[in-house]
Formats: C-alpha cells, structure tokens, sequence
C-alpha cells in the first residue's frame, strides 16, 4: 500500500516485532505505547507517539536518541527514571492526568473542559513524585 507510510502500533511486543519484520523496509513503525518505547526502537521501530513527553519532552527525546544510535544502557537508564511517570499519566483517562502536569509546570492555566473532569486530588501527589523523579518538578 504506497500511501501509507507508518504505523502507530500499541500492542505487544511480539506484534511490533513481527510488523518491523514484515513492512519496515517500507514503512516506518512508531511505538503508541511509551512503556515499550523502548523496546520498539530496539527491534527496529523508528521512534514513539508519546503521552508523556508532553510533560518529559526532552528526557523523552534523550531516550528515544540514545535507543535509536543503539545505547541501550543509556536509554534503559532514562526510561527507569520515566517509568512512574508513564504509570501515573495514566491514572485516570488520558489526557485527564496530563493536562494537570502541565498544568503544575505552568504550561497550561487551571481548568478543563466538559466531558473532561479534573484530576482526582488523590492522584494529585502520585503525578507529583512521579514529575519529580523524571526531573521536571
């Protein structure tokens, strides 16, 4: 199919790999899941359609460039500092838990749109240490 170009794939590992076996040499394949990043980049994958560099862009990047030219002890060594963070913007429906940290990094003003509803002050200080062990709060 020559329109299509990439594929956004977020299933398991095992899927992604035989995807890049089969239509990597004509099309890229882009991780949707930022747990397995990683591991997509490391099987041949081109990069990732990520959630949480809206709040880590450039500990996201720094990973998927150190997975991409092949370190993969300093992208390991970056995801283990982003995995909570990958956890907690999940929390609730995406992009509930994302706009609040954003929102705490002073990208975004206080407030959110119907049918959104504001992140449940009990994951407020789970997204909170999580931001900070990625190192952006």
């Amino acid at each position: 199919i020559s329109n299509i170009v990439g594929i956004k794939e977020s299933s398991t590992l095992n899927r992604i790999g035989e995807l890049i076996d089969r239509c990597s040499d004509r099309m890229a394949i882009y991780s949707g899941d930022d747990p397995v990043a990683i591991d997509t980049i490391l099987l041949g994958g081109k990069g990732v359609i990520s959630v949480t560099a809206n709040v880590a862009p450039h500990a996201m990047h720094a990973m998927c460039a150190a997975a991409l030219q092949g370190d993969k002890a300093e992208a390991k060594r970056i995801d283990n500092t982003l995995k909570p963070l990958h956890k907690a913007l999940f929390l609730e429906s995406n992009p509930i838990p994302v706009k609040w940290a954003v929102q705490q990094l002073d990208l975004i003003g206080p407030g959110i749109r119907l049918p959104l509803t504001p992140l449940a002050a009990q994951y407020h200080e789970q997204v909170r240490t999580a931001m900070q062990q990625a190192g952006v709060l």
